[in-house]
């Protein structure tokens, strides 16, 4: 998959064009809720913005790397306006008119130690394209950029043995400089990569 960010980000953008990802449709009985999936040209090629958050009691999860993103507020008039007003709450990003939103990533059912949440995940994906001043809140302990040709390549994907309660699996993930991409945030990852390979 390694290759010229350019053309990379263009054959993203491309497979977006024509791409009807999955909706559930019992959303208007679950809450909502939305991510920014952020890609951008860097030095390392190009990559996409991951948070660590940060250790919080009752947190379902906690510590995990994730993609900026929240609950859905009465004032927001749909998905997009939470992933954007998540982003700009918990990174200080703005992704306002002048940062394209290039396309849609397929609902996802929330979960936490192996049981379904009454909450859908909406992934919207971006492009920016100057290098941002980031100001994390209390909610991220960090934030990386992750070179996408890293996740595209799955013989970096290592398995591990999860249990809690009477969940008991092999999951893959990924170790990016030590730290751990699994659960919910590689379902988006899989699926991002899975559109670019069409």
């Amino acid at each position: 998959m390694a290759g010229d960010p350019d053309t990379l980000l263009s054959q993203i953008e491309q497979s977006f064009l024509n791409y009807k990802p999955q909706k559930i449709w019992l959303k208007p009985l679950l809450k909502r809720s939305a991510v920014a999936m952020i890609l951008q040209q860097r030095a390392e090629g190009l990559s996409i913005l991951m948070i660590k958050r940060a250790e919080r009691d009752g947190d379902p999860w906690s510590g995990h790397m994730a993609f900026p993103g929240g609950r859905m507020d009465k004032g927001d008039a749909h998905g997009l306006a939470v992933a954007s007003r998540e982003t700009e709450e918990e990174v200080g990003l703005t992704l306002d008119e002048t940062v394209p939103c290039i396309g849609r990533l397929s609902e996802l059912r929330a979960r936490s130690r192996g049981w379904s949440l009454p909450l859908i995940i909406s992934p919207y994906v971006f492009r920016i394209e100057e290098d941002p001043v980031l100001t994390p809140n209390h909610e991220v302990a960090e934030v990386i950029w992750v070179p996408l040709d890293y996740v595209l390549d799955h013989s970096n994907r290592e398995t591990m043995h999860f249990k809690r309660g009477k969940f008991d699996a092999k999951l893959p993930f990924y170790m990016y400089k030590n730290r751990r991409i699994w659960g919910l945030s590689l379902l988006m990852l899989d699926e991002l990569a899975e559109l670019i390979s069409k």
